[in-house]
């Protein structure tokens, strides 16, 4: 039996390899359909993920690549929920997809401020689901969402900002100013 093995292509062989090559012949042939490699996914992905943001955006969400050469790099709005003290703050995100995703999760940081007890004076976010919870299942706009809840409901018990976190616990009021000053001052 002759067994060839062809590397540095990402389509599919249609044809059997002694066709190709003319050699093997007369011999067991083997089709080989080779896989595209991580990156390659990544990059359908990812260009899944913007068409369906694009069709369908979730509510209070925008999300897209930076420009249009590199699709591992996108910036991303969300705006304030209603009944929260981000009400009507427009809120400036950036989203890093590492070449492995959708099997590593985005690095995600807000570019605006924000008075939260899960996210932190660089923007970073203590979010389960960008660390530990992280599943391939998730997408960019279900990412947004979570982020979107975030802001509605704190997690005080897993925070980033330990003393505002304390404040959210012992003195929801003072909070709740705080956060309206900053997104009328931050966010508007």
């Amino acid at each position: 039996m002759c067994i060839h093995t062809l590397v540095g292509s990402n389509s599919a062989i249609t044809e059997p390899i002694y066709k190709r090559n003319n050699f093997c012949r007369g011999l067991v042939h083997i089709r080989l359909t080779l896989l595209p490699n991580t990156l390659e996914m990544a990059l359908r992905r990812l260009q899944k993920e913007f068409a369906d943001i694009k069709r369908d955006p979730p509510g209070g969400c925008s999300a897209g690549p930076v420009n249009d050469n590199d699709m591992f790099e996108w910036q991303a709005s969300i705006t304030g929920p209603p009944g929260s003290p981000f009400e009507n703050g427009v809120f400036y995100l950036k989203i890093h997809f590492p070449p492995d995703y959708p099997f590593k999760p985005p690095r995600v940081n807000f570019t605006t401020k924000v008075y939260h007890p899960n996210i932190n004076s660089q923007g970073n976010i203590c979010l389960d689901i960008l660390r530990s919870q992280w599943s391939p299942a998730l997408t960019a706009s279900k990412v947004l969402l979570s982020i979107l809840a975030l802001l509605t409901e704190p997690n005080p018990d897993d925070p980033l900002m330990p003393e505002i976190a304390r404040q959210y616990k012992t003195n929801i009021d003072k909070y709740n100013s705080t956060a309206r000053e900053w997104t009328r001052k931050y966010a508007s």
